[in-house]
């Protein structure tokens, strides 16, 4: 996995590589799939490493994989690591920035708890994000505007309260992170070099808001979280710190 990725990466920046054995009926031996942020890019690596022998004794036979299973009808966002990595690869560590707007606490704002009659047991915990992208280079601003929710299934315990608390805030940190990226739209020539336009199409409310609007957005006492998305991101959140999260320049790395 080590040599594949250090073979195809020269040819641009990977999303990740898979290696699994090959089928009984195949015989021995093993295949792989590697995964392009950039179609360009594995069409130049398929023209440049099908029949070579690149790490072993045996050519390598590369295709173009052209079937996506469970994707024709579902536009998925890359998660905030994801983006970083893209951000430093064609911006560089100091071409962008971002930072936290505003983080509040919304849990039981919308009721649900009484609603279903949960006991203090347990509860929900959720956080409401605001973060912007800066690409001072290209004269872009972004936001982005997330939730992160978890359920705590004691609340009396002290410690698990605290460790959901900072879970939430990361999860909402990342998605609105991710959410801003979502509206940056990256043309990247064949020579290497990198234009950057504003996707108007994924424009929302907040984005013509000043920050103090936004702040006060965010900090009101009632709110309907039904528009907001709440499953996970598939991200390690591990790698988030809250403590030094993405102030201005600040890369846990996309």
């Amino acid at each position: 996995q080590h040599s594949l990725f250090s073979v195809f990466s020269k040819f641009g920046p990977l999303y990740s590589v898979r290696v699994h054995r090959n089928a009984a009926v195949a015989g021995p031996g093993y295949y792989a799939i590697v995964k392009f942020y950039s179609a360009g890019d594995a069409s130049r690596a398929q023209r440049a490493c099908n029949g070579q022998r690149l790490f072993q004794k045996s050519p390598l036979k590369v295709c173009v994989c052209t079937k996506q299973k469970g994707f024709q009808q579902q536009v998925l966002a890359l998660n905030s690591n994801k983006c970083q990595e893209l951000a430093n690869h064609y911006f560089g560590f100091n071409g962008w920035s971002s930072r936290i707007i505003a983080l509040q606490n919304v849990s039981g704002f919308d009721g649900g708890n009484e609603e279903l009659g949960e006991t203090l047991q347990k509860r929900s915990v959720k956080y409401l994000c605001a973060v912007e992208v800066t690409l001072p280079n290209h004269g872009v601003r972004t936001r982005g505007v997330a939730l992160g929710e978890a359920d705590i299934e004691n609340s009396e315990d002290p410690l698990e309260f605290v460790t959901a608390t900072r879970r939430v805030q990361k999860l909402a940190v990342g998605k609105a992170l991710s959410s801003a990226f979502q509206k940056i739209l990256l043309v990247v020539l064949e020579n290497g070099k990198v234009a950057v336009e504003y996707d108007s199409t994924q424009e929302e409310l907040t984005d013509s808001l000043t920050e103090e609007e936004l702040k006060g957005l965010v900090q009101v006492s009632e709110l309907s979280l039904e528009q907001f998305d709440l499953e996970e991101e598939e991200e390690v959140l591990s790698d988030l710190s809250f403590d030094d999260e993405l102030p201005s320049r600040e890369m846990p790395s996309n």
